[in-house]
């Protein structure tokens, strides 16, 4: 008997289900071929009803970075707690800025090219402070509240404005608050590095900050010893018993026209009301999150995640130099710059799945700045190499290069200077990942192969073959497990991906390469990855025998999808290996349960993917969901939300597999929109521990494989409700032929499973991120 349509797409027949909160609904006729499933509330939305959830609450004050609200639009940045030693007295309101930076290469990325503290406001009411009462509203990117103090309340909004790059802070005081100030305290332009090791020689600090009034905007104009200069300008409007305060920064280098622009800004600003501005500020928010939605029962996670997306767009944009160590928020720190050995890399995955290639820095700063890339490399390979250092500035540079002042790519088999040679093609996996997750073959033509190509043509220079008739490499180093191993694995993984994307990719673009041959070679002749009895090892010289929390030697597992397990003697050397490396307690950090949990994703294992997500929660995430090691550190979190990503979908290998690795508890999930390798977008429901339904959309019109995840028999319908032609794949998969703007609906044979999308019922109660009342 045929399987009865769906309804006409003409007919916004609305579904209903008893277990979605709120009563989300999906209408099941779809406008058009091409369109996804939209989620719908009756008198409300389900996009409001996860993020008003999420929201970040204070009823004590935060007296640290890591506790505090937190406010940024990948360029300006505030983060909001109280005022180290004057607790009761004053809030602080840092202004940092992710293109304020010194331009002295001399010394470094660390030192002369560093990201440069700008400074703070402090809000002073007039009695002593004591109570809060703040809430960080996710859904509007606005922190709201009050403060209480001995003399009365005053009733603040901030926002980092979206387009215009401003912090507005609108504030209303009581009767015996109306005399409340605001004061700028600009910071010492120097390297945070200097609070943490000596300075090199010749290196000081740039000379103070001058302040001076300019018709009633204030500015304060930090001059650089480089030349250039960057300003913070702030003015104050009063508007009954309500002020609020407006505040810009702008960076100019090597000319001095920042304060220009810094005062424009705020003149301009300032003309509009806080109401006024945030009504734009908002949409931009709005329409951010709409892009995808996830919802599962784990209510501290799912609140967790929904943060992490808040923080992303916060910290990052496409045109915004890539995430430095902190992003946005420049606190103490080290690491004053961009890490490219790790960091970078994990701040950037969960774009992908969430769907916000908007986002995407990485892509866009190895393109633009590719011709620096050249001169990181040693100067005998710049005509055919490219590298990128473990550090760099926001145009990709290093500088001067030693262990103090920012470390350099090296030479393999060479040591000074450290050989940390892989980083450039770990991060170009990054831009794959984005050709894949979108399948625009500009990324690939224009950005991917010509650089991959010369990153692994840097490798070309230095593997040699061995008496055992393999490809061997010079001794490269691991990050960060110290010392230097001939056949590193870090490197031999990473040389293995970049060889066979190659190949593939010029047989996408048409591209008749005269190194192809050699590429072919390397994948046929390599030296095999180097393990032993507990897994694999850093390489061939050194075993790994010490707490490390770096998963370098692990790329091909993860997140090279290498290695996967496809035979019983590859999934027992990845599970010995996870085992061996999470064994040794002492060093391991916060990111070496997020890279854990993806890898027990791999092998389908939700209940200890899930277990090491609570590691890290318990052990290593901070109030507001911000991490730190010896400072202020943001791909860890970020990372998180990526381990979360991989056990509800993967899509490596040209398959796409929906709900891998769920744990038992979580038997509702959800998610609509989510973005896969060949430029899908997916949605599915699962209800009591059953996946009901699967939706594709096809947005390039790609090979569809789908391991579906429902039991027995299924029938395919596009987006009509006709039947749609399919073939089994094996393995609990569908190959469905998709062109570009089709869908298909993947259901059990028979079931006529409700539609609806929206939020899952809690589990249970737990408390909300922030510092809620104990």
């Amino acid at each position: 008997m045929p399987s009865p349509a769906l309804p006409d797409p003409s007919r916004r027949t609305v579904l209903s289900t008893g277990t979605a909160v709120g009563g989300a609904l999906l209408t099941s006729g779809l406008p058009t071929q091409s369109a996804a499933a939209e989620p719908r509330e009756p008198g409300g939305d389900p996009w409001r009803t996860v993020l008003d959830d999420a929201d970040l609450v204070w009823q004590r004050m935060p007296t640290a970075w890591y506790e505090g609200p937190f406010l940024g639009n990948g360029f300006l940045g505030s983060g909001i707690y109280a005022e180290p030693g004057a607790t009761t007295t004053a809030v602080r309101f840092n202004v940092q800025h992710s293109e304020v930076q010194d331009h002295r290469p001399e010394f470094g990325s660390l030192f002369g090219l560093a990201r440069l503290p700008i400074g703070y406001f402090t809000l002073e009411p007039v009695g002593a402070i004591t109570g809060v009462d703040w809430r960080l509203s996710l859904h509007d990117a606005e922190l709201t509240g009050t403060l209480t103090t001995e003399k009365g309340t005053l009733a603040l909004r901030a926002l980092v404005h979206n387009d215009r790059s401003v912090l507005a802070v609108e504030v209303t005081a009581s009767e015996g608050e109306r005399g409340f100030r605001w004061v700028f305290h600009p910071a010492d332009a120097i390297s945070p590095r200097a609070a943490f090791k000596p300075l090199p020689d010749g290196y000081r600090g740039n000379p103070p900050a001058q302040v001076a009034d300019h018709d009633g905007t204030t500015a304060a104009v930090q001059p650089l010893l480089s030349g250039g200069q960057h300003v913070t300008a702030w003015r104050e409007r009063s508007r009954g018993r309500t002020r609020t305060l407006y505040a810009h920064v702008a960076h100019s280098y090597p000319r001095s026209t920042a304060l220009g622009r810094a005062l424009k800004s705020v003149r301009a600003v300032a003309q509009l009301p806080y109401s006024a501005l945030a009504v734009d500020h908002r949409a931009w928010w709005h329409a951010f999150y709409r892009k995808s939605f996830l919802s599962l029962p784990d209510a501290r996670i799912q609140r967790f995640y929904w943060i992490q997306l808040y923080k992303t767009a916060s910290a990052a944009r496409r045109d915004a130099p890539v995430m430095a160590t902190s992003g946005p928020w420049l606190e103490p720190t080290p690491w004053p710059n961009t890490w490219w050995n790790l960091n970078a890399q994990l701040e950037y995955w969960l774009i992908h799945g969430s769907n916000h290639l908007e986002l995407d820095a990485i892509t866009r700063a190895l393109s633009e700045f590719r011709d620096n890339l050249a001169q990181e490399t040693p100067a005998p390979y710049r005509g055919d190499s490219l590298g990128i250092p473990r550090t760099t500035d926001p145009q990709l540079v290093n500088g001067a290069a030693s262990t103090l002042m920012g470390y350099g790519v090296g030479i393999p088999g060479q040591d000074p200077p450290t050989p940390e040679v892989g980083n450039l093609t770990w991060a170009l996996h990054n831009v794959w990942l984005s050709y894949r997750h979108t399948m625009d073959k500009s990324i690939l033509r224009d950005v991917l192969f010509p650089l991959l190509r010369k990153a692994v043509n840097y490798y070309l220079h230095f593997l040699e073959p061995g008496p055992d008739g393999r490809l061997h490499l010079p001794a490269t180093f691991s990050p960060e497990y110290g010392g230097d191993s001939r056949d590193c694995n870090y490197d031999l993984m990473l040389l293995t991906w970049g060889c066979r994307t190659l190949l593939e990719s010029a047989e996408l673009l048409g591209i008749r390469d005269p190194s192809a041959p050699r590429w072919r070679e390397v994948l046929a002749k390599r030296v095999p990855y180097p393990t032993d009895a507990d897994g694999f090892m850093i390489g061939a010289d050194i075993p790994f025998a010490k707490s490390h929390r770096h998963y370098s030697h692990l790329l091909a597992v993860y997140p090279l999808y290498e290695v996967t397990g496809r035979t019983p003697d590859e999934r027992a050397l990845i599970e010995r290996s996870l085992a061996h490396w999470v064994g040794f307690e002492g060093a391991l950090q916060g990111y070496t349960f997020t890279g854990a949990a993806s890898m027990s994703a791999l092998l389908g294992k939700g209940e200890d993917a899930l277990q090491y997500l609570g590691e890290l929660m318990t052990r290593f995430i901070q109030p507001n969901t911000m991490y730190q090691e010896s400072g202020p550190v943001i791909e860890t979190p970020l990372s998180a939300a990526q381990s979360l990503h991989d056990m509800v979908c993967q899509s490596w290998g040209g398959v796409i597999r929906v709900f891998p690795a769920l744990p038992a508890a979580w038997a509702d999930l959800v998610v609509h929109d989510f973005r896969t390798q060949g430029a899908f977008l997916l949605s599915a429901v699962r209800r009591r521990g059953t996946t009901r339904w699967v939706r594709l959309v096809s947005e390039a019109g790609a090979p569809c494989v789908v391991r579906h995840g429902i039991a027995g028999p299924v029938e395919v319908r596009d987006g009509r409700g006709r039947p749609l032609h399919h073939r089994d794949a094996g393995d609990g998969a569908v190959q469905v032929t998709l062109r570009k703007g089709e869908s298909a609906l993947i259901t059990a044979r028979g079931d006529r499973p409700d539609l609806t999308v929206g939020p899952v019922r809690p589990n249970a109660e737990a408390p909300r991120w922030g510092l809620p009342r104990v």
